[in-house]
């Protein structure tokens, strides 16, 4: 069987997103597993003027480019040009890392459908980069017409299986995995993160959440668990760093730091590359992740596989990814926040074993075994 690989969101624009980094890592991963196993046959579009560079990368014997100018149509693409493509390649399959794209039964198409969070949020929250209308549309043709979905979580899937009224056998549950060369407990150069965090204006110890600076991300409440804290504990000497790409409503969230706390508490330090991040991360004395909603939570497992002291919210698939072993809080309430917060910091032995059984799960996540997985699912 030919697998064709939907490359659409492998291009420089979406290189903040994390549907990039998912496919990206999956591609990658197909590669090296093709170069092993000579029944493994997958083919992925590219185009000269709109790819990204990782897919100017060689083909190798089971995972083949099709060169291709139908890319750069954008929205037909999405509507059929994809297939007219996969049809051209011979593939029996189309793979979408994404739920944007239309069955149009000519082929049977897989798609990912990383979590429901149309469904189970607002507007108001989510932005208005997609109109909430559209990408309930999109993501129930997807999910209606597609042969087979992935997903990142269980929880993910059983939301799936409620929203679309879908059989639980059409969904596969497949974890993420992570950066394991980057996030990891390896030594930090101290010079270079000295330098990065003076450049920061971090003067001190610091409470991290890394991910984009957006409303679904629940930041106002962090800001204000932050300064339920700092009034219950003046002498406390943590910053809060909000590390991240700005995002809808990053500038409201902006305002709010900016009145919540006295000025140079609350840093954002806006986009950083992945090395710079693993540095914050690393010398962070607690990560705290707020989110109203996630498929599966990758900062979490990140923060978790540095061997950072991490807690996060009670809600979606965090309980589930991060195998129960974090402490949890209600999102909503800035009290209960700012009293787990609170509790972490000042008990060592809770640090440690939140340390120790965050890396022991953080272990069992890779992008290798996901695509392994994703492999087993398509086939």
């Amino acid at each position: 069987m030919v697998i064709a690989f939907d490359t659409f969101f492998l291009t420089k624009q979406y290189r903040n997103v994390g549907i990039y980094e998912y496919s990206r890592n999956l591609l990658r991963e197909f590669r090296k597993l093709a170069e092993q196993d000579g029944s493994i046959g997958i083919c992925y579009f590219t185009s000269p003027r709109y790819s990204d560079d990782v897919l100017l990368e060689r083909s190798v014997a089971g995972c083949e480019a099709v060169h291709t100018r139908l890319l750069r149509f954008h929205q037909l693409w999405r509507l059929g040009l994809v297939t007219a493509a996969a049809k051209r390649a011979h593939a029996d399959l189309i793979f979408s890392p994404s739920p944007i794209i239309l069955p149009l039964g000519v082929l049977p198409v897989a798609v990912t459908i990383h979590d429901a969070m149309p469904e189970k949020l607002s507007q108001q929250v989510l932005g208005r980069t997609t109109p909430l209308p559209l990408a309930r549309i999109a993501f129930w043709l997807s999910a209606k017409l597609s042969q087979k979905i992935l997903t990142d979580s269980e929880h993910s899937k059983r939301d799936l299986v409620e929203v679309y009224d879908l059989p639980p056998e059409k969904i596969s549950a497949i974890y993420l995995g992570y950066d394991r060369d980057t996030f990891n407990t390896s030594p930090v150069d101290s010079g270079e993160r000295e330098s990065l965090l003076t450049r920061l204006g971090i003067q001190g110890p610091y409470i991290l959440h890394h991910g984009m600076v957006h409303l679904r991300k629940n930041l106002g409440k962090l800001i204000q668990a932050y300064g339920i804290l700092l009034n219950r504990k003046p002498s406390l000497s943590l910053q809060l760093v909000l590390a991240g790409p700005f995002g809808w409503g990053s500038d409201q969230i902006r305002q709010m730091a900016n009145g919540a706390v006295e000025q140079g508490k609350i840093i954002f330090t806006g986009a950083l590359d992945g090395r710079e991040l693993a540095l914050l991360v690393k010398g962070a004395s607690l990560c705290v992740i707020p989110s109203l909603y996630e498929g599966f939570c990758l900062p979490m497992v990140e923060a978790m596989a540095c061997g950072v002291p991490t807690i996060a919210a009670d809600n979606s698939c965090m309980p589930e990814v991060s195998g129960g072993v974090l402490r949890y809080f209600n999102p909503l309430s800035e009290e209960d926040m700012a009293a787990t917060m609170e509790n972490v910091l000042e008990h060592s032995e809770l640090c440690e074993d939140l340390v120790t059984k965050g890396l022991k799960r953080a272990s069992e996540f890779s992008w290798r075994r996901c695509a392994q997985e994703t492999l087993a699912a398509l086939g």
